[in-house]
């Protein structure tokens, strides 16, 4: 028997949820059986108050990990805009930061399981590390920040990457059910289940197999061409010493996040005409990716993993030995940044 678990948390999305649920319910009558559905949560069972209006479900289940089978894990329902407790953003950090990633992380370590997630339930899994260097896909406001999570972002309806099956905005929770069903069951079975929902699956399934697109050739910073270009441009922004050296020296700095503060030690220098910059939080050093100076304002890409695994873009300005500014990753709202010179180069 093919086991489903849908998972809720609380703000979690109705139609992310309820559109599987009823997809693989009607499955199970036209398998005679041959599956089984239960919603459940990380906790163990509860009421879940959905993001729509407070509505509550009844989990009657706790998530198991062990157990052979799909697991799906909706997006959330909330504020799309700021960073309120009720904006979509805080919903699926808490989330991520519950017991359910590492349940997750669990699942996909085994040969017998699939999970599946539904529109920002890809970025829960991503923002917990479990994406990183995977195929997947969002709702298309979050694809910037599954990118900054180290996934690949793929703009299609439905991605499989074998035992991970991510699909795009609310209702590709239909198609993503449909595609599994199909999948696990066979196509006389999801084609039943088409005709009594009278819906059919939108979009090609993208699967990393068959022929690569040679139409456009995709460029990478190892294209000597494309970097030689970079170099030279860069290279003329950075050349302007007097605008540079106000940044330079090493830093105390903090980035007010919205699960806390974040103490980061900033060095930044110039070699040849060109800024080089490290950030160091505990015992790790990163260095700064593709730096620029641009309006007086010092921009670049880091990557980190505390607290999430994330690509974050910083933009800060040096008045004295004072330094502000902010970093950003996709949807997620902006972090303040402040920091103190504490040396000179």
């Amino acid at each position: 028997m093919l086991s489903v678990q849908i998972v809720l948390f609380d703000g979690f999305d109705l139609l992310d949820a309820i559109a599987p649920y009823e997809v693989f319910c009607a499955a199970e009558l036209f398998a005679d059986g041959a599956l089984s559905v239960e919603l459940v949560t990380a906790e163990g069972p509860r009421s879940v108050a959905s993001g729509i209006n407070g509505l509550k479900i009844e989990a009657s289940g706790q998530l198991d990990p062990e157990r052979a089978g799909i697991i799906l894990v909706p997006g959330a329902s909330g504020d799309i805009a700021g960073d309120g407790p009720d904006s979509v953003p805080a919903i699926l950090i808490r989330t991520m930061n519950s017991a359910l990633t590492d349940l997750i992380r669990q699942a996909l370590e085994r040969q017998d399981a699939v999970v599946a997630a539904v529109c920002g339930g890809s970025l829960i899994l991503a923002m917990g590390g479990l994406l990183e260097g995977r195929p997947a896909v969002t709702n298309r406001l979050g694809m910037d920040l599954l990118g900054s999570t180290g996934a690949i972002p793929v703009s299609a309806r439905v991605v499989d990457d074998g035992n991970l099956v991510t699909g795009g905005g609310v209702t590709s929770g239909l198609d993503v059910a449909l595609y599994l069903v199909e999948r696990e069951l066979g196509p006389r079975i999801a084609h039943a289940v088409e005709q009594l929902f009278e819906f059919e699956r939108r979009g090609t399934v993208w699967r990393e197999k068959g022929i690569s697109p040679g139409t456009q050739k995709a460029i990478t910073n190892e294209d000597p061409n494309t970097a030689n270009a970079e170099k030279a441009t860069l290279g003329a922004q950075y050349n302007k010493t007097n605008r540079v050296s106000v940044f330079e020296g090493d830093w105390d700095a903090t980035i007010a996040t919205p699960v806390g503060k974040l103490q980061v030690k900033l060095s930044i220098s110039t070699r040849d005409g060109t800024i080089h910059g490290t950030a160091t939080q505990g015992d790790e050093t990163v260095e700064f990716m593709n730096p620029l100076l641009r309006d007086n304002k010092l921009a670049w890409s880091l990557r980190i993993s505390k607290p999430m695994r994330l690509n974050l873009k910083f933009e800060v300005a040096a008045e004295g030995d004072q330094l502000t500014g902010f970093a950003k990753a996709g949807v997620l709202p902006s972090s303040k940044l402040t920091g103190v010179r504490v040396s000179l180069p």
